[in-house]
């Protein structure tokens, strides 16, 4: 019998965001240190003259896609909503480079989801998954997708 296990790799990023059209402080453009944590399930590798045996997955490949297809991305970015005034689009881009205009409002559930959308694909193999992914909005605040809550 083959032992099920999860690898988490823990990642940082600094990104800015408002949400437009609440009734709170975060309204206005802030920014946060992100904290994400991209877990991975499945069957360590048992194949002693494998070069990653003992491995359920290479930290560095790991590492590698969530830098290339989440960090690179979102670090120091402004994250806003694609529905704001077409004026505001063209002021906020001429003093900022990197600003993404997102079809939801960029709260961390939804930042979350956006991520989780990212990953799915890439860690699907036949020995492993993306199990879980966390995000921490501030150091006592985070969001959550686990794969198995998508059955319910």
């Amino acid at each position: 019998m083959t032992s099920i296990i999860r690898v988490t790799k823990e990642f940082t990023f600094d990104m800015a965001h408002a949400l437009f059209g609440y009734d709170g402080p975060c309204k206005n453009i802030h920014g946060h240190t992100y904290r994400l944590l991209v877990t991975i399930r499945g069957k360590v590798l048992n194949e002693v003259n494998h070069p990653k045996d003992g491995m359920l997955i290479d930290f560095g490949w790991l590492k590698k896609i969530v830098n290339e297809r989440i960090i690179s991305q979102y670090d120091h970015a402004l994250l806003l909503n694609e529905n704001i005034a077409v004026k505001q689009k063209e002021e906020l881009t001429q003093i900022t480079e990197k600003i993404l205009f997102v079809p939801y409002q960029p709260t961390c559930e939804n930042l979350l989801l956006a991520i989780k959308q990212e990953l799915i694909n890439a860690f699907k193999a036949d020995d492993f998954e993306l199990f879980r992914v966390k995000l921490y909005e501030t150091p006592t605040s985070y969001a959550e997708w686990y794969q198995t809550d998508e059955r319910e």
